[in-house]
C-alpha cells in the first residue's frame, strides 16, 4: 500500500505559508495542483470562508453563487491570486460535498482503528450539492481571461 502524501512530510518545502498576506505580496503565491493552500493563504482563505457552505442543495446554491460573483470581482481587480483561490473555494466545495455523498460525516477511514469505511453510506443530498458547486468551478475555469492570466502567473511565478 502506497504511504499517504503527509507521512514524511517536508514543511519546510511546502510553499504555502499561513504568516504571509497574500494579498500584499501576490508574487510569493503559487497555483500548485487543485485545492493546495486553499486553508492557508490570508486575507482570502478569512474572506470566502464564511461563503462556503453546502449543508443542502439550497445552501449550495447561494454559496457557490456568493464565491463566483467573488471570483469574477477578483478578475474584474486583475487580482490573479483572489480569483484563483475562490476558483479552490468551488473546487473545494465539489470535492468536499462528494466526500459527504460517499462517506456518512465524511470520513473515510474509522476514527480507532483506521479500517476504510464502507461508500455509499453518506448524504445522499450532498450529490446536488456537489454538482452546484462542479457547475460552478467548471464555469470559473472556463472564463478566458482566467485562463490567460493563470497561464501567465505560472510562467513568472510557478
Amino acid at each position: 500500500m502506497e504511504k499517504p502524501s503527509y507521512v514524511n512530510f517536508d514543511k519546510s518545502a511546502y510553499p504555502w505559508r499561513p504568516d504571509v498576506d497574500y494579498r500584499a505580496n501576490p508574487e510569493l503565491y503559487r497555483v500548485g495542483k487543485g485545492e493546495q493552500g486553499v486553508l492557508i493563504c490570508e486575507p482570502y482563505k478569512s474572506e470566502l470562508t464564511p461563503h462556503w457552505r453546502f449543508k443542502t442543495p439550497e445552501i449550495a446554491k447561494v454559496s457557490s453563487r456568493a464565491i463566483y460573483k467573488l471570483f469574477l470581482a477578483h478578475l474584474r481587480r486583475g487580482d490573479f491570486v483572489g480569483a484563483d483561490m475562490a476558483r479552490k473555494f468551488l473546487q473545494m466545495g465539489f470535492t468536499r460535498a462528494r466526500r459527504y455523498a460517499n462517506y456518512k460525516g465524511g470520513r473515510k477511514y474509522d476514527a480507532a482503528d483506521k479500517h476504510p469505511l464502507a461508500k455509499g453510506t453518506g448524504d445522499p443530498a450532498k450529490v446536488e450539492s456537489a454538482a452546484i458547486f462542479y457547475e460552478a468551478w467548471r464555469k470559473a475555469e472556463a472564463k478566458p481571461v482566467y485562463a490567460r492570466m493563470k497561464t501567465e502567473w505560472k510562467a513568472k511565478y510557478g
